[in-house]
């Protein structure tokens, strides 16, 4: 909307009138953000595209050209099979670019319009032909080296992921309908999300849609598409509180390591369930169920920007993926922390190295600074503590862990308990006067 100008027309005025024109919608319609160097301090990589720039951020760095020919020969494939031309796609995103693209991104693009549009059409035509490539073996080249070098294709995976490296999913819904079908924008999503499905270390839950809204209306790019499917059951919906703690919303601690946890009683095993997700943990009766977590190289970078997704959502209950990463946290402190749950099968460690995934884990959740009012394993939390701080919990896990994790030290225990009796049975025949 045009602010109106005031009787002066000097060229100072005239620069404030554009510059607050250029901010005059709400910053909430912004979806595609610079991170803030408190998130990039402690690993700049992770952040950071290795083999391909997606959207304006990233344009033009050197060691990010190697893709940009790929680009070109994605898209000069697409309009030779299609019998198209590229102002048909030049045309269609065009209407697009000022009005709504270019407002998606947090910070002014230095493009030109021609420039912005170009980026849009070359960067959405490779990511839908590689998503249809991968599905669909018949549409790939000979000699393609995206789908003949394992390591070029994971690279992709992982870049795609970055939250500076998008670009806005309507631009791709737009392109969808000119390649494959007009207004089937549910097959754009299922070829998204099987393309992405072995960069989850853990399963996943789809999210419900929303009656009588198109699928991919709530939806700004490929990690939003990813956050929105991969989503807890309880996600929309309020922490289960203690029913002792109802006055003070939030009062609750944050629990032991696993070695802590194991001494207080607690038993920790895998929790697999059909349809489930990696987020849903369950503690009940002294018992903490898990989902598996696989942890490989590009772990930490996909959990960091769904993390930075998170922190700039507008939504503060969306923090599934914080939180989660906060509760590992807690269970591990150190390598015998991995151990243990790589033994109970819930941790999958493709690093090796114990050491390197504690590492990892506690550094990802350094740069989050405390957990959201909504933190969605407060109600866990709690009970797990109560449990813990119980006497007897502790007196028999101690008992349990000196004497009866030691098979001599039970047979020690049984010999004492024969010669006990024998002792007694003697001490009555002396005393009471038993016969045989």
């Amino acid at each position: 909307m045009a602010l109106p100008l005031s009787g002066g027309k000097d060229f100072v005025s005239m620069n404030i009138y554009k510059m607050l024109e250029r901010f005059s919608h709400p910053p909430t319609e912004f979806c595609i953000f610079r991170l803030h160097e408190e998130l990039r301090q402690l690993n700049d990589k992770a952040y950071d595209p290795e083999i391909i720039s997606i959207g304006p951020y990233h344009l033009g760095k050197q060691n990010l050209q190697m893709m940009e020919r790929h680009k070109l020969c994605y898209f000069h494939s697409l309009l030779q099979k299609k019998n198209q031309r590229p102002e048909e796609y030049v045309d269609a995103i065009r209407s697009l670019e000022q009005d709504a693209a270019r407002q998606f991104y947090a910070e002014p693009i230095s493009l030109d319009s021609d420039e912005m549009i170009t980026m849009m059409v070359l960067d959405g035509c490779f990511i839908i032909e590689l998503l249809r490539k991968f599905d669909m073996e018949f549409l790939r080249d000979q000699n393609d080296p995206i789908f003949k070098r394992d390591w070029i294709f994971k690279r992709l995976q992982r870049d795609l992921m970055l939250f500076e490296n998008q670009i806005p999913f309507f631009i791709l819904c737009k392109l969808f309908d000119m390649i494959e079908a007009p207004g089937n924008h549910k097959r754009l999503i299922y070829l998204a999300l099987r393309f992405f499905s072995d960069l989850l270390p853990g399963t996943g839950k789809r999210g419900k849609r929303e009656d009588g809204k198109e699928p991919h209306s709530k939806i700004c790019h490929l990690l939003g598409l990813i956050h929105r499917n991969w989503r807890p059951s309880f996600a929309g919906l309020e922490p289960v509180e203690d029913a002792s703690n109802k006055e003070g919303k939030g009062n609750w601690r944050f629990i032991p390591n696993t070695r802590e946890l194991q001494e207080a009683g607690v038993k920790i095993e895998k929790f697999e369930v059909t349809g489930g997700s990696l987020f849903d943990i369950k503690f009940k009766s002294g018992v903490m169920q898990i989902p598996p977590v696989t942890i490989e190289g590009r772990t930490e970078s996909f959990f960091r920007n769904l993390i930075a997704y998170e922190q700039y959502s507008p939504d503060n209950q969306l923090s599934y993926v914080t939180d989660y990463v906060k509760f590992l946290d807690c269970l591990i402190d150190c390598a015998k922390d991995v151990k243990i749950l790589s033994r109970c099968g819930i941790i999958d460690n493709w690093l090796g190295d114990d050491e390197a995934v504690s590492n990892l884990l506690n550094k990802i959740s350094d740069t989050v600074s405390g957990t959201s009012t909504h933190f969605q394993y407060a109600d866990i939390f709690n009970r797990v503590n109560i449990h813990c701080n119980q006497p007897w919990n502790l007196y028999r896990a101690t008992l349990k862990r000196n004497y009866f994790n030691n098979p001599w030290a039970m047979i020690a225990i049984m010999a004492a308990l024969v010669l006990l009796l024998l002792i007694l049975t003697q001490t009555g025949f002396t005393v009471f006067g038993w016969k045989l």
